[in-house]
């Protein structure tokens, strides 16, 4: 009989029988709560796997808060740091108020280099300053300190960042501080800018006779210069000189001890002199010092001839290199020239006034109301130190400003010969209240010339 594959019994594989294995098959009889055991077991395995997920999202919660917390405390420390950097920035050995000291107390013409002022005139200045309760120490710098950063600016033309490196100070403390000592110092212009004693007759016209008793009603003279400005933009053109420089248009008085009586600033430098001028006398709260009667200032020739200035002639010889060459109206060139001496005391003046303050040649960018208020209180600082003879001592400037300014000739008594002489009386020569200013010079013109001829 064939082999029948179906009738032999199957073979059983060891590796998969489970006979043998402890289990529910399926002749077992146990409760049926039996064999669901593993299920729960699954289910209770599977919700504390949940609760670990739960656990571990909560750890890494707590991972990045502390995270946060590092990152603050690193951004606070590295602005710190930085803080710090800026701080050892100015690290040189002398303090500021080391190198105060140091010119307070060394060598005079190292504080006269550095402020333009001698060391009793310093103290003075500050003293005043301080009394007076214009300037006021701060937690950090002095008045002593506050003054010098100023006169260091204007006294050498410096910028800020050479202020930062010579008084290791920030270039915010030194813009705070200029500021504040511009702006006192300008505030005292109404003390020490005033007009002189104008019924007397100054030394300079009473002892020469050159002038006496010719100009005897002269009580200074009036000019227009300019100051360097630092203007951008549109407005620059506004700005533009004769020379096509930005500056300022500043209108000056000047007596005969080369100090200011009078100062106007804040024109632009296209404005003509003359307008300035007519501006300044209409408007009463610019405050200008109308002589009496029968007293004038000198101006030059860019002014009219008329009220209390008294001009010279034009189209005639005015300077000394001009009283040379040939033709001309003898007599009106002996009064230009002699207009021309007397008046070149605001010449002078602008001269001494410059050079001191080298800030008025090249001024910085600063605001254009402080650039208005830097001429003003450069001549308050000017009248100040005239007053003090050690530093008159020092002004080594004996020219003129430009080089078509009037001659710097010596006034002295025996400089023109055919002067009058000095006693002789001559009330005269005040203006008549009748008499026009035209009129005025044509007489003081023959007064000149019959006092050479005779």
């Amino acid at each position: 009989m064939p082999f029948d594959e179906s009738d032999e019994e199957p073979a059983v594989d060891p590796e998969t029988d489970l006979s043998g294995l402890p289990g529910p098959q399926s002749g077992d009889k146990r409760p049926s709560s039996s064999r669901q055991q593993p299920k729960q077991s699954r289910k209770k395995k599977g919700k504390m796997q949940h609760l670990s997920m739960d656990a571990g999202d909560s750890n890494n919660g707590d991972s990045f808060e502390d995270l946060s917390f590092w990152w603050v405390f690193f951004g606070m420390f590295y602005q710190l740091l930085k803080k710090r950097q800026r701080a050892i920035r100015y690290n040189s050995i002398l303090t500021a108020d080391d190198r105060v000291t140091e010119f307070l107390h060394g060598h005079w013409e190292r504080i006269f280099n550095r402020t333009r002022m001698t060391r009793d005139c310093f103290v003075r200045f500050f003293s005043i300053m301080e009394q007076t309760g214009r300037l006021t120490p701060s937690r950090a710098v002095s008045v002593e300190e506050q003054l010098m950063i100023f006169l260091f600016v204007v006294g050498h033309g410096a910028s800020n960042r050479d202020a930062q490196e010579t008084w290791q100070r920030s270039g915010s403390t030194i813009s705070k501080y200029f500021g504040i000592v511009l702006e006192a110092i300008f505030n005292m212009s109404g003390e020490y800018i005033r007009p002189p004693d104008m019924n007397n007759v100054h030394h300079t016209i009473r002892y020469s006779n050159r002038f006496f008793p010719y100009f005897q009603g002269c009580v200074g003279a009036i000019d227009g210069t300019h100051v360097s400005a630092c203007v951008g933009g549109a407005r620059a053109d506004k700005f533009r000189g004769r020379k096509g420089d930005t500056t300022w248009n500043v209108l000056a008085a000047c007596d005969f001890d080369l100090k200011f009586t009078y100062m106007l600033s804040g024109w632009e430098g296209s404005a003509h002199d003359a307008r300035v001028l007519e501006h300044a006398i209409s408007e009463p709260q610019h405050g200008f010092p109308f002589p009496p009667p029968g007293k004038y200032y000198l101006v030059d020739s860019g002014y009219a001839n008329r009220g209390c200035f008294l001009a010279p002639y034009r189209g005639t010889n005015y300077h000394l290199r001009d009283r040379r060459r040939l033709g001309g109206d003898r007599k009106k060139e002996q009064f230009n020239y002699r207009h021309a001496s007397l008046r070149n005391a605001i010449e002078r003046t602008f001269g001494i006034w410059k050079r001191r303050f080298p800030i008025l040649r090249s001024m910085h960018q600063f605001p254009l109301d402080k650039q208005a208020m830097i001429p003003v209180a450069c001549a308050v600082l000017h009248n100040f130190i005239r007053m003090d003879p050690a530093s008159v001592a020092q002004d080594h400037v004996s020219g003129d400003e430009d080089d078509d300014d009037a001659s710097s000739e010596d006034d002295s008594v025996d400089a023109d010969p055919d002067g009058v002489d000095v006693g002789e009386s001559s009330s005269h020569l005040n203006i008549p209240p009748d008499m026009d200013m035209g009129a005025f010079r044509d007489y003081v013109t023959n007064c000149i010339h019959e006092g050479s001829s005779g």
